[in-house]
């Protein structure tokens, strides 16, 4: 336990505005501090920090001493641009095992640590006053634990945890971003305690997740999630699946991260990308990832998961591409690079890839909306009336650019149309017996 002098500022860079506030508390006679996740990376010298500010005034003096800023929530935090600022509390009994059934509004620092999940957000850096010195108040030993790369709970692990069971995935994310171990006592706290997270809102595991997936290597917090027995209630799909299924997703994991640091939809794809599409979906929507997200993901798996035969043509290329939205052919790119595993594996998708780029370079026509005509023209000039028939004759068409791209001129296949038109006459008249069966 510690509570340092360090001086007038700050033993690490905290941006102006975030000193604004303190400097705002400070000058109207409030104790305020700097505290929680900002503290922990600034001191390892990870960039870019959310900063977030306890205090002992109390909400509704907040809210006077910053016109505008918002009150968040029952539990005394209030928004401000910069920081997020929170009275200083101690927290009681929780049913629920998520939030405290109430909160009591404290006037001391070290109450406000005591209460908090780990020793590394526990560390706090300001002054008591207006009048007193500036120090670093670290009653949990957290700059200890810093050194020592450990994740360990404040107090009695178990309690922390029962407390609160979204506790369980901070832990794990953080530990996986930092590549810190769990301290043991921490560890096996959390096996004991890894089905409370059924008490967790399906929502907050899906953002807790989708977090963990957005590390520098996020295989450390799958791993940590299997090793703490909360991969099988979070993510029962994966913990089912067979070791070297889940060790191959985790590498293509880790590969998408270093190809596209941060992208979520990529991520998803890579871990989820040995499940069949029904139960992808519904595992995507049990996380509440958006509907344009899941239809992106379960897109990508399925088209990754189709094996390059060198035998294929170049009009097998181009209907391979078709199948896949524009928008994702990118990220299709990306997916199966990173799926590649082995050297062989690997030099046989780069050649697929080449291919692919010529088809790309060349502009070649893949989709209905790059046919030289459209149902419009079809109507128009041809007379065809609205209904199926329009589009089996455009997909015909575009089979039959796909095959031979030169054929896509509007003259040509006005032409082609027109015969085809021909040779069913019956579809176009509205026989319903003849619809349905594509034109040959």
């Amino acid at each position: 336990m510690s509570s340092d002098i360090v001086g007038d500022g700050p033993p690490f860079p905290v941006d102006p505005e975030v000193m604004g506030v303190l400097d705002r508390l400070w000058r109207v006679g409030h104790g305020a501090y700097l505290v929680g996740g900002g503290v922990r990376d600034a001191l390892l010298g990870l960039p870019g920090s959310d900063w977030d500010v306890a205090t002992d005034a109390r909400p509704e003096r907040i809210l006077a001493v910053f016109p505008g800023s918002t009150y968040q929530n029952r539990f005394g935090t209030v928004r401000t641009p910069a920081a997020e600022i929170t009275t200083f509390r101690r927290d009681h009994r929780y049913a629920d095992h998520r939030r405290p059934d109430s909160v009591t509004f404290s006037e001391d620092i070290f109450e406000d640590l005591a209460r908090r999940d780990l020793t590394i957000n526990a560390i706090a850096w300001g002054r008591r006053g207006p009048g007193a010195a500036a120090q670093m108040v670290d009653p949990a030993d957290g700059r200890r634990d810093l050194a020592q790369r450990l994740v360990r709970a404040v107090g009695d692990p178990g309690r922390r945890f029962d407390e609160d069971a979204l506790r369980l995935l901070r832990a794990v994310r953080i530990a996986a971003r930092l590549d810190f171990s769990i301290e043991p006592v921490t560890l096996q706290a959390m096996l004991a305690h890894a089905g409370d997270i059924g008490w967790v809102a399906e929502e907050r595991i899906g953002s807790e997740v989708c977090r963990m997936l957005g590390g520098p290597t996020p295989s450390r917090a799958v791993r940590l999630l299997h090793q703490t027995g909360i991969l099988a209630t979070t993510l029962p799909e994966l913990d089912s699946l067979p070791p070297t299924a889940l060790e191959r997703a985790l590498e293509a994991l880790d590969a998408v991260a270093r190809l596209q640091p941060g992208h979520e939809r990529l991520a998803l794809a890579a871990l989820f990308g040995t499940l069949q599409p029904a139960a992808l979906s519904s595992l995507l929507a049990r996380l509440r990832i958006g509907r344009h997200d899941i239809d992106a993901v379960v897109a990508l798996v399925a088209a990754a998961a189709r094996i390059y035969d060198p035998t294929w043509s170049d009009a097998d290329v181009r209907r391979y591409m078709g199948r896949v939205p524009a928008e994702l052919q990118d990220d299709l790119l990306v997916l199966r690079t990173a799926r590649a595993g082995g050297e062989a594996e690997a030099e046989l998708e780069r050649q697929f890839q080449e291919r692919i780029a010529g088809q790309r370079a060349a502009a070649s026509p893949l989709r209905l909306s790059d046919l030289a005509l459209d149902g419009r023209d079809l109507q128009v000039t041809l007379g065809i009336p609205e209904g199926p028939a329009i589009g089996i004759i455009l997909g015909r068409l575009l089979d039959d650019v796909i095959e031979e791209p030169a054929l896509n001129t509007h003259a040509t296949l006005l032409r082609r149309a027109g015969r085809l038109l021909d040779e069913s006459a019956p579809a176009v008249s509205g026989d319903d017996d003849v619809l349905h069966p594509p034109i040959r």
